[in-house]
């Protein structure tokens, strides 16, 4: 058996083991082992490999968590270090200072949080709370989700939390196919930052948007908390576990699936579709024009007849 054929057949053992969807799995892996026996991965190497396998992966599964990844940091193949990619993962949020990018105080009073990576609860809730906390006082606040690439569904739990005043929304739950269990995603009851609740609140969301930062743009939107601006996500809804399968080829292994408590679904392949939708770089220019309109409307409201 060839370095690759070894390498393939190892990645499609963890698929036939633990994919969100069995029947699936099954379809995926004959796929793959035709285009084996056919001799279309002769001859490929590193990150050309990675590519061509992840194209049939997702041709046979559309499925965009379902890839083999090239990384150049090399992998322990030691069962005892095969942790799902928890460990890389937090290292990398790290150096990504838990995802937030910037927080910045606008005029007209509005907050903005610039959110690349979601981070666990677990280790980022110390980080989320003081980004919170600079923007607790705006009168409205735009979280900018365009460049997010996913995360951890604890950390989008965590963020989704200071939108809502209490502990008491279901949020969503995530089905685990390999314990054949549901877990309930609730508003966390103690949080390190005061609380956003009763202020508008703007998610931009673009081409790019994926995973953990759709699972935040979708949860908000479906409970009626956030207006989304901005673009059409990728549509990735499957919690992930990457195993090595090489020294230094991962391959990514959706095992669960995030389902609404209010549509009852979730965004896998559609992606989440904006209220307000505007190509992606315009998005945050309409987001502040409408909070600056709310927030002046209410001023108004409030003041009553003079």
């Amino acid at each position: 058996m060839s370095t690759n054929e070894r390498m393939i057949e190892l990645a499609l053992d963890r698929i036939s083991a633990a994919y969100v969807f069995p029947e699936k799995a099954v379809t995926i892996v004959a796929a793959i082992r035709s285009r084996l026996a056919a001799g279309a991965y002769e001859g490929l190497d590193g990150p050309e490999l990675c590519e061509t396998v992840t194209a049939h992966l997702q041709e046979a599964c559309p499925d965009r968590h379902l890839r083999l990844l090239w990384t150049d940091v090399p992998q322990s193949l030691e069962p005892a270090d095969d942790d799902g990619g928890q460990a890389a993962f937090l290292a990398l949020l790290r150096t990504e200072n838990h995802g937030i990018a910037r927080v910045e105080h606008l005029e007209g009073n509005v907050g903005l949080v610039d959110l690349r990576r979601i981070t666990t609860a677990a280790e980022g809730a110390a980080m989320i709370g003081a980004a919170m906390q600079l923007v607790a006082h705006s009168s409205a606040l735009v979280l900018d989700l365009r460049a997010c690439s996913g995360g951890s569904a604890e950390g989008a739990a965590m963020w989704c939390s200071y939108f809502f005043p209490d502990d008491q929304v279901h949020l969503n739950d995530i089905y685990d196919r390999r314990t054949d269990t549901t877990r309930q995603f609730w508003t966390t009851a103690h949080l390190p930052a005061p609380r956003y609740a009763g202020r508008p609140v703007y998610v931009l969301t673009s081409a790019a948007t994926f995973s953990g930062g759709e699972d935040v743009a979708y949860t908000l939107q479906a409970h009626g908390r956030a207006t989304v601006v901005g673009g059409t996500t990728r549509g990735g809804a499957h919690p992930t576990e990457r195993h090595p399968v090489a020294e230094h080829v991962l391959v990514t292994v959706p095992t669960s699936r995030a389902i609404s408590t209010v549509t009852g679904t979730n965004w896998e392949g559609v992606g989440v579709v904006p209220d307000v939708e505007v190509p992606a770089e315009q998005a945050l220019d309409v987001a502040l024009k409408a909070a600056l309109r709310r927030t002046e409307a209410e001023a108004e409201a409030g003041a009553g007849p003079r």
